[in-house]
C-alpha cells in the first residue's frame, strides 16, 4: 500500500517509468513523495492518462500537488520540479496556495493576450443596441478598419502606449480634395472620431482586465501635449442650406412632386427634425388629436424622447398620406420599410439636376435654414429655438432642475415657421423659375 512505501523509493530509470502501466500511483524515486499517477479503463486496463504527483505533508495532511502530464513533462523535469517544491515546503511555503497563485497568474496572463481588434469587435458586439442606426454602426467599424487595425489591430491591448496611438493619428493620408498629409491635420474631424473610438476600446479593455494603467488615447494632459488642438486645425464645414429668404421658391418647386421622398422632405422642413427621425417615423408615434409627434429615444441622435408639436401644414400633410398595409411606417419605401438614408438626398439631387434647385443644399441643411430664420426673424429665446431642433438645452445642472421641454412655446414658434413658409410660398406660387444661388 501507498502509506507503507519508503519515503524515498528506488530511483527508476526513464525506461522503467515508460513501462509503468498499472492503474494507481507509482513511486519513481529520486525525490520523496514523487509519484506517477496512471489511470486505466476499468474493463480493458487500457491506459487513459499518466501524470506526475508530488505528495507532501501540508497542515498535518498529505496533499497531492500536480506537476504536469507524462510524457509531456519528462521524468527529469518532474524530479526538478519536485526538488524545488520540497525545498519550498521545508522553508515553510504553502505549496497549495502557491499552486493556486501560479494558476491564477497563468489564467490572468492568458486573458491579457487580447489584441486591439479583438477588444474592438467585442465592444461593438456588446454595445450593438447603442448605435442609432446601421450607418452609425458601420461607421464605427469602417473607421477602425481603415485607420486603426493596420497600425495596432494585431497588437496586444496591454502593450499599446501613446507612441502607438500617435502613430495611428499621424499616419499619412489624402484628403478628398487631393491634398496629402497627416491624418490629424488633413482629416481632423475623422481623426477626432477615430481617437474617441480608440479611447473607448482601450477603456473597455482596462475594465475587462486586459490592460492596466492610464489610457494612452486620452486627450487632456496626454495627447494634448503632443498634437495641435483640433480647434485650430479644423475648418468647420456647414451643411449647405437653402437661405430662408428663398424658401417660398423652393417649397413651390417641392410641392410639384408627389413621391414619398418629396413628402418626407416637406415634413422634415415643417418639423425641423433630423432626417433619420422622419424616415423612421411610425403612425403609432403620432397623436393627431393632440397634434403631437412623440419621437422615441431610439429614433433620436441624443437618445432622448423628443416631442414635436405639429402645426396645421404638417397635420394637413399627414392627413393626405396614404397608409400602406402591413407597415406602420409613415413614409415607407416600396417594400414597406423605412426609407434609406440616401432616399431624400437623392431626391434633392434630382431637383438640382432638373434645374428646380440651383443651391447645392442637402436635407440636413434645412435645420440650419430654420435656425437662421428663428434667430433673425423671431424673438424667441435661444433655449426655445434649440429645443425645437431637438438639441439638449443648458448644462447638466440646468437639465437636472428644468424638467419641461418648453412644448407650448415651441408650438408657437413652429406655428410661426409654418405661417412664414405659407406666406413665402403664396408669394412665389406664380413663379416657376428656379431659385437663385446665394451670392
Amino acid at each position: 500500500m501507498l502509506d507503507d512505501m519508503p519515503k524515498i523509493a528506488r530511483e527508476l530509470s526513464a525506461l522503467e517509468v515508460k513501462s509503468l502501466s498499472g492503474h494507481g500511483w507509482h513511486a519513481v524515486g529520486g525525490v520523496a513523495g514523487l509519484l506517477l499517477q496512471v489511470k486505466c479503463e476499468p474493463d480493458t486496463g487500457k491506459v487513459l492518462s499518466r501524470s506526475w504527483i508530488l505528495r507532501k505533508r501540508i497542515g498535518g495532511k498529505r496533499q497531492p500537488i500536480g506537476l504536469g502530464s507524462y510524457p509531456q513533462t519528462s521524468l527529469a523535469d518532474a524530479r526538478n520540479k519536485a526538488r524545488t517544491l520540497s525545498l519550498d515546503a521545508q522553508n515553510g511555503v504553502d505549496l497549495l496556495a502557491k499552486k493556486r497563485e501560479q494558476r491564477s497568474a497563468a489564467i490572468a496572463a492568458e486573458a491579457r493576450k487580447k489584441t486591439f481588434r479583438e477588444c474592438a469587435e467585442a465592444y461593438m458586439e456588446a454595445h450593438a443596441s447603442d448605435y442609432s442606426n446601421d450607418k452609425h454602426r458601420g461607421q464605427w467599424a469602417s473607421t477602425l478598419k481603415e485607420y486603426a487595425y493596420p497600425k495596432i489591430g494585431q497588437m496586444l491591448v496591454a502593450d499599446i502606449a501613446m507612441p502607438h496611438v500617435l502613430g495611428v493619428l499621424q499616419q499619412h493620408t489624402k484628403h478628398r480634395n487631393g491634398t496629402a498629409g497627416k491624418l490629424w491635420e488633413t482629416k481632423t474631424e475623422t481623426a477626432k472620431r477615430l481617437l474617441g473610438r480608440i479611447k473607448t476600446v482601450l477603456d473597455f479593455a482596462t475594465v475587462s482586465g486586459y490592460r492596466s494603467g492610464n489610457n494612452p488615447a486620452q486627450w487632456t494632459g496626454y495627447l494634448s501635449t503632443q498634437l495641435p488642438s483640433p480647434r485650430k486645425l479644423q475648418k468647420k464645414e456647414h451643411h449647405p442650406a437653402v437661405p430662408y429668404q428663398q424658401m417660398g421658391e423652393f417649397m413651390t418647386q417641392l410641392r410639384k412632386h408627389d413621391s414619398i421622398s418629396a413628402k418626407a422632405l416637406e415634413f422634415l422642413i415643417l418639423t425641423a427634425v433630423r432626417s433619420g427621425s422622419v424616415r423612421q417615423a411610425e403612425w403609432s408615434e403620432i397623436d393627431l388629436n393632440k397634434r403631437l409627434w412623440i419621437i422615441p429615444a431610439a429614433h433620436t441622435k441624443a437618445r432622448q424622447e423628443h416631442r414635436v408639436p405639429l402645426q396645421p401644414e404638417a397635420m394637413a400633410l399627414l392627413k393626405v398620406m396614404p397608409r400602406m398595409a402591413g407597415t406602420d411606417i409613415v413614409f415607407p419605401s416600396p417594400k414597406g420599410k423605412a426609407l434609406s438614408d440616401m432616399a431624400i438626398s437623392q431626391f434633392m439631387r434630382g431637383m438640382r439636376e432638373r434645374g428646380e434647385l440651383t443651391v447645392d443644399a442637402v436635407p440636413h441643411g434645412f435645420r440650419s435654414t430654420f435656425r437662421d430664420w428663428a434667430a433673425e426673424q423671431t424673438a424667441y429665446p435661444d433655449e426655445v429655438r434649440k429645443a425645437a431642433s431637438g438639441h439638449t438645452v443648458g448644462d447638466a445642472v440646468k437639465e437636472a432642475y428644468q424638467r419641461t421641454d418648453l412644448l407650448d412655446k415651441r408650438r408657437n414658434l413652429m406655428n410661426e415657421w409654418s405661417r412664414f413658409l405659407c406666406q413665402q410660398t403664396s408669394q412665389k406660387a406664380s413663379k416657376v423659375t428656379p431659385i437663385r444661388k446665394r451670392s
